[in-house]
């Protein structure tokens, strides 16, 4: 039995609430159960130097945890005067990720940049912020539309993930923090919409899995993504 009582190929509750910030381009609230993450997506007439006169943007991502996000005060990584490792890893996969559905040579020569800000964690807020991030991504290239910016389609398919895990020798899917910190193999699961391959990250924490296990893995990922993917498209319908 899963500490939260799902059936191993069940989601928590996901919400995703979009314009919820007043300034930015585009922005989205996501929740996964009790993981909270703040998306904005701001479009920038500015680019890295190594990109200027190539004629394409760029979509670029950073990401940050709250102090209290977490049971105990984390500290804030300015006052360290420093990322960690693991925040940079996390938006250079947020970044990465929507990339690769975006025609940079239809955005033209302008940047986006989308913040991703958890507020409140409990496992998976990279999965989080990458399934919110392209509904803020989404929105800030409509606002574009709306003002002639862009003609061409620069969306080219939704972008989602999702975690899953081995919790008690049983695949499951979408792993809380209860779950990801007893798991004996995590993995984290980029898709596209149709299904298309982005990133996987797996990882053996007690035993190695079996090629068995990590298919079955796939197959909770791939049924999670479609599920995250029509909230999308419903959100931003």
């Amino acid at each position: 039995m899963r500490p939260s009582r799902r059936a191993p190929d069940e989601l928590r509750p996901v919400t995703l609430e979009r314009g919820v910030v007043k300034y930015a381009e585009g922005s989205c609230l996501v929740k996964f159960g009790d993981t909270h993450v703040l998306v904005t997506a701001t479009l920038e007439d500015r680019l890295p130097p190594w990109l200027k006169g190539q004629s394409r943007g760029w979509v670029t991502a950073e990401y940050g945890m709250l102090p209290r996000a977490t049971s105990e005060r984390t500290r804030r990584e300015a006052s360290a005067g420093k990322q960690s490792g693991r925040t940079v890893e996390i938006q250079r996969l947020i970044g990465r990720s929507l990339r690769t559905i975006v025609d940079l040579e239809a955005l033209g020569e302008r940047q986006i940049t989308v913040d991703c800000d958890v507020l409140q964690a409990d496992g998976g807020t990279r999965t989080a912020s990458i399934t919110g991030a392209w509904v803020a991504l989404a929105d800030c290239i409509n606002w574009m539309k709306a003002r002639n910016m862009i003609k061409a389609k620069v969306l080219r398919d939704n972008v989602a993930a999702i975690s899953c895990g081995i919790y008690n020798g049983t695949p499951v899917l979408d792993l809380d923090y209860a779950e990801d910190s007893e798991a004996q193999t995590d993995a984290n699961f980029v898709l596209t919409g149709d299904g298309r391959i982005i990133e996987v990250q797996g990882t053996a924490e007690r035993e190695p899995f079996t090629q068995d296990e990590f298919l079955a893995l796939m197959a909770l990922a791939q049924k999670g993504i479609a599920r995250l993917v029509d909230l999308q498209k419903l959100a931003v319908a």
